[in-house]
C-alpha cells in the first residue's frame, strides 16, 4: 500500500551496483528519489557514465562525487529532496542536482549553496557536463566494458522500460507539465529494442512507465515504424500486444481510462500474450465535482461503467489505483460518494493521499481549503475501507494456484514473491515460508495459496 508521502530510494533498495572500481577511475554515486520514471532516468545517466570509464558507487564513501536525482511533486517530496542533498553534502562534499527539483535552482541552492551545478529532468547531456567538469573522465578502452544492459538500479529479474516524457493533462494539482513538458513518446521501434535486450539479458518482467501510458503515441499521431518483419504502430495497444510476445510479463502503469483502454483488454485475458491482467490507473476521485475542480478527463460513473466491461473481457484483472483526500472544496458529501465508489469499484490494490499545496500548482488558488484534521480522518476513513476491500479479496484467493515470480529468498529460505497483482515496491508480497531448496531470484514457479492476511499471502510450492 502507499504511505503519504511515498517512500521510495531505489539507490537503497537492492541496488545492482556491485563492481568494484579499478585503480585511479574516477567513481560517481547516485541518490535517486521519487518515482520509477526517475529512476529509469538515473540508470540512463549511470549507464551514460559507465561508458565513459566512470566507477559507480551505490553510496557515499569512495565516491568523487555524489548526483541527487530529486522530487518535487510535492512540497513533503521537495523536503525529502531537500534533506538528501543535505545529506549527500555531508557525508561526501561534492553533489550534482538533477531530476524534477532541478527546475527550481534557486530553490535548491538558496538551502544548499554549495551544490556544485543544477539540471533539471531527463537534462542528460546537462548532468554529463557537470559530472566532467566536477570529475574529469579517464577511461580505459581495454578494462572498462559496459554491460549490454547497462546499468541497473533495480533486481536483475524486472525494469522500468520508459515509453514516454511529458503529458498534456493540465490538473490543477499536479506541475509535471510544467517540468517535464508536453507529451514526447519514444518510437516503437527503439521501445522494442530496449526492451529486447532487457529480455536476453535475463529480465522475466518489463514495468512499463510514463506520465500517461495509454496517451503513447498521440503526439507521433500513431505513425509505423519498421519491426522485424512487418510495421509498428506507435500506439499503446500495438505496443503492448508486441511486448507481449516477447517472452516476459508485462505490467502496464500510469493508465488513464481512455476508451480505447478496453482494446487492452483482450491482450490480458490471453495466455499466450505475456501483458498481465493488471491496469494502474490513476483515478484521483469519484465525485464529478471534485474531478471537476481537478481538471480531471474523467468522470466516476463511467469508469464504473468501464471497470464492469473490463471485468466482463477479463474477470482476473487487478486494478490499482491512487486517490487524493481533502482536495480544496471537496465536501463530507463528496467524500461519501468516494467510499460508495469504491465499495461499487471494489479495487484490488488503492494508495491514497491527503491533498499538498504544491508551489506553482493552480490548485493552491482553489476556495475552500480543507483543515488538516479533517484531511487525516478522511484518509483514516479510507484506508480503513480500502484494506477492508483487500481483506476480503485476498481471502478469496486461499485455495487457488498462482504463478509468482521470486523476488529475494533470505537466510532462513524464506522467499518473497510476487503475483501477477503484484508490482514491486507499491504491492504486496506472497511468501513460502518452506521447501524453497533450489528456488533462485528471478524463477516463476507455480503456489498454492494457503493463507491470507490484510495486504499480503502466504502459499507452497505447488506440487507437480
Amino acid at each position: 500500500m502507499s504511505t503519504n508521502p511515498p517512500d521510495l530510494r531505489p539507490d537503497l533498495a537492492r541496488a545492482r551496483v556491485t563492481e568494484t572500481p579499478r585503480k585511479g577511475q574516477p567513481v560517481i554515486g547516485m541518490v535517486s528519489l521519487g518515482c520509477p520514471k526517475a529512476l529509469v532516468d538515473s540508470e540512463r545517466i549511470l549507464t551514460r557514465l559507465r561508458a565513459e570509464g566512470y566507477g559507480i558507487s551505490p553510496d557515499y564513501s569512495g565516491a568523487d562525487a555524489v548526483i541527487v536525482n530529486t522530487c518535487g511533486f510535492l512540497d513533503s517530496a521537495k523536503a525529502e529532496s531537500l534533506d538528501a542533498i543535505g545529506e549527500a553534502l555531508a557525508e561526501n562534499g561534492r553533489v550534482i542536482v538533477t531530476g524534477c527539483l532541478g527546475a527550481e535552482p534557486e530553490y535548491i541552492t538558496g538551502t544548499h549553496p554549495r551544490v556544485l551545478a543544477v539540471t533539471g529532468p531527463h537534462q542528460y547531456e546537462q548532468v554529463l557536463d557537470a559530472v566532467h567538469t566536477a570529475v574529469p573522465p579517464s577511461p580505459d578502452p581495454f578494462i572498462d566494458l559496459l554491460p549490454e544492459a547497462g546499468v541497473k538500479l533495480t533486481p536483475r529479474h524486472y525494469s522500468y522500460l520508459k515509453i514516454s516524457e511529458g503529458c498534456n493533462h493540465k490538473c490543477k494539482f499536479c506541475i509535471i507539465p510544467d517540468m517535464r513538458g508536453r507529451l514526447a513518446s519514444r518510437p516503437g521501434h527503439a521501445i522494442l529494442r530496449e526492451a529486447e535486450k532487457l529480455v536476453g539479458n535475463g529480465v522475466r518482467e518489463l514495468l512499463v512507465i510514463s506520465q500517461d501510458t495509454s496517451a503513447y503515441g498521440l503526439d507521433r499521431k500513431y505513425d509505423v515504424s519498421p519491426w522485424k518483419d512487418g510495421d509498428l504502430r506507435s500506439h499503446i495497444v500495438d505496443l503492448s500486444r508486441a511486448l507481449g510476445e516477447l517472452g516476459a510479463w508485462v505490467r502496464l502503469h500510469y493508465v488513464y481510462p481512455y476508451p480505447h483502454v478496453r482494446e487492452l483488454i483482450p491482450l490480458m485475458a490471453d495466455p499466450e500474450n505475456g501483458v498481465l491482467p493488471y491496469l494502474d490507473i490513476p483515478f484521483q476521485h469519484a465525485h464529478p465535482d471534485v474531478l471537476k475542480r481537478m481538471a480531471r478527463p474523467a468522470a466516476g460513473a463511467k469508469t464504473l461503467d468501464e471497470i464492469a466491461a473490463w471485468r466482463a473481457i477479463c474477470p482476473d484483472l487487478t486494478l490499482r489505483s491512487t486517490f487524493i483526500v481533502g482536495y480544496p472544496g471537496e465536501t463530507e458529501a463528496e467524500f461519501q460518494t468516494l467510499l460508495d465508489w469504491l465499495d461499487e469499484a471494489q479495487l484490488d490494490r488503492v494508495g491514497c493521499f491527503k491533498y499538498e499545496n504544491v508551489e506553482g500548482a493552480r490548485s493552491n488558488d482553489l476556495p475552500d481549503h480543507v483543515p488538516e484534521e479533517v484531511k487525516q480522518d478522511r484518509w483514516d476513513r479510507f484506508m480503513e475501507k480500502a484494506q477492508a476491500i483487500s481483506v476480503d479479496k485476498l481471502a478469496a484467493k486461499v485455495g487457488s494456484v498462482q504463478e509468482v515470480i521470486v523476488d529475494d529468498i533470505d537466510e532462513e529460505g524464506i522467499a518473497t514473491c510476487r503475483t501477477k497483482a503484484d508490482a514491486p515496491e507499491i504491492d504486496g508480497c506472497l511468501f513460502i515460508d518452506e521447501h524453497t531448496e533450489g528456488l533462485s531470484v528471478g524463477d516463476i514457479v507455480t503456489v498454492e495459496v494457503d493463507e491470507a492476511g490484510e495486504y499480503d499471502l502466504w502459499g507452497q510450492i505447488a506440487k507437480s
